[in-house]
């Protein structure tokens, strides 16, 4: 399926719900955080076929604030499995030329969990090729929220005006700053809805939902399939086919 593809019209940034981990342990008839341990593999194989392919941004939804409403200890199980992943995965983040980054309330996380991130991230800093974003401590109205109050903030001390606020400074406010709007988000588990995930930065994403695939099952083949029916799709931005066709042929 790989051969198929188009390397010359590939999504810039893929976004992804990992959605289905405890679905997926339940139906082996184990406990939720039996899922979130059988998910590391998916990461690595989303992640490893982005690099392979030349995507320049992956951004996964890795915990999101109302996550931490769940179970304190699938909370703590998750926070401890994602220090052990990230001490385990940077030799391979390393290999892939992958650099590691962060969007979120990082406060938010435990000691453990920020400074394992920040080693990581200092580790990858110089790599040049795919750039991994965790979404952690993370959801879509809290990252305007927090935009917005910088942005009123500017105001206030009388560095901007009102009629300053346009799209490009509430784009350089939000945690994903200078980094590209979404143009592909991948959601496993079968739910059709974004789960205040990147809502700014989805406006003209093209979504693709797995029906039947939990987030465990992920591989390489999955994102191929994902991203040959985005290429097979017309990105029109507001503007008509034809307009599309002739700007194409310019």
């Amino acid at each position: 399926m790989k051969e198929l593809i188009d390397s010359g019209n590939l999504p810039k940034h893929i976004a992804v719900i990992m959605d289905g981990n405890g679905r997926w342990a339940q139906n082996q008839g184990a406990a939720r955080v039996f899922g979130h341990r059988n998910a590391i593999k998916a990461v690595r194989e989303v992640t490893e076929g982005c690099a392979e392919l030349g995507v320049s941004y992956l951004t996964l939804y890795a915990f999101s604030t109302e996550n931490w409403a769940r179970p304190q200890f699938e909370v703590r199980a998750l926070m401890e499995l994602l220090v052990q992943s990230i001490r385990n995965e940077l030799p391979t983040m390393q290999k892939n030329n992958v650099r590691l980054d962060t969007i979120g309330d990082m406060a938010s996380l435990p000691g453990s969990c920020q400074n394992q991130l920040a080693e990581a991230i200092d580790a990858t800093r110089q790599n040049t090729g795919l750039n991994l974003i965790l979404a952690l401590g993370y959801s879509g109205k809290w990252d305007i929220l927090q935009a917005t109050r910088k942005i009123a903030a500017e105001v206030q001390n009388g560095n901007i005006k009102p009629e300053d606020i346009n799209e490009t400074l509430l784009n350089k406010n939000l945690s994903t700053e200078d980094r590209p709007e979404v143009d592909l988000m991948l959601r496993t588990g079968g739910d059709h809805r974004i789960s205040n995930f990147l809502l700014w930065q989805l406006a003209y994403a093209e979504l693709y939902f797995y029906e039947d695939l939990f987030w465990p099952d992920f591989r390489k083949d999955h994102l191929y399939q994902a991203i040959l029916a985005y290429q097979k799709t017309e990105r029109r931005f507001g503007k008509t086919g034809e307009q599309v066709k002739a700007n194409g042929a310019k």
